[in-house]
């Protein structure tokens, strides 16, 4: 479902006589089989939001190929659409204005779902996400739970064979993390959606994810399962010190890079 061989990505930053070049993402390979569920990790820095970036058609790789869906993202940005969903946690793709419910039908628009269709499925949604008591309510005044479940059934809307979650459960309570999880749980196991997830919460990877791939200055660090990760630090009684540990010892592998780690 998702081909990456090969791929870089790099950027010209500074002005001028200071101009240096940037690798965010180098000789980057992978594939997700449908189906899979797959956490994408790294620090701030390493490259996951680019990899995401060009996975969604916003940014050409500098090198190499990338197929979603068996489409060329960059080239087929629009049909690729059709076929994928993606979440930002930190972003929403709703009208902020507007009742929940008006985004929704404004989404049916925007991806030409049939009406009988888009009933069906968003009284599906609703009833999983539990969205009916704040349909009526303007997105700008949702508590972030309600908001990020709104997204995510607004990346559901067209039934996409592909979700791309960046960061879905960031600031939600213990109850609506759970919930969350729950959802995207049956949403893999039961209609066999292809899902990536980035995300720095652990707790997300631990309870959703059989196979992890890690990605450190740019480069894949790891790939494997959950158990495969944890051998890499024998000892360590959490995910999150084993992915600390492993980032820790690999840390000057590339102190050339010149990367700037302040953000993704």
């Amino acid at each position: 479902m998702i081909e990456v061989e090969r791929v870089g990505r790099s950027f010209t930053v500074g002005r001028r006589r200071a101009r240096r070049t940037v690798h965010a993402v180098r000789d980057l390979s992978f594939t997700v089989e449908a189906g899979e569920f797959v956490g994408y990790l790294g620090p701030n820095g390493a490259g996951k939001s680019t990899t995401i970036k060009m996975l969604t058609g916003i940014l050409a790789p500098t090198s190499g190929r990338v197929e979603v869906a068996g489409l060329d993202p960059t080239r087929r940005r629009t049909a690729l659409a059709r076929r994928i969903g993606v979440v930002f946690g930190q972003r929403t793709t709703l009208w902020w204005d507007l009742p929940l419910r008006d985004s929704f039908e404004l989404i049916r628009h925007l991806y030409k779902v049939d009406q009988s269709v888009f009933r069906s499925r968003l009284e599906e949604l609703t009833a999983l996400l539990d969205l009916s008591a704040f349909m009526g309510t303007p997105v700008r005044q949702l508590s972030l739970g309600q908001r990020m479940r709104g997204d995510v059934t607004a990346a559901l809307l067209h039934d996409p064979a592909v979700l791309v979650l960046d960061e879905p459960t960031i600031g939600l309570d213990v109850v609506s993390k759970a919930a969350m999880r729950g959802f995207l749980r049956r949403l893999n196991a039961e209609r066999g959606t292809t899902v990536l997830l980035t995300t720095h919460d652990m707790g997300d990877i631990e309870k959703l994810c059989r196979r992890v791939m890690l990605i450190d200055h740019g480069r894949l660090a790891f790939d494997g399962t959950l158990d495969d990760l944890r051998a890499t630090a024998p000892g360590e009684e959490s995910i999150e010190d084993v992915v600390a540990r492993l980032y820790t010892g690999r840390s000057t592998t590339h102190a050339g890079d010149g990367l700037d780690t302040s953000k993704d």
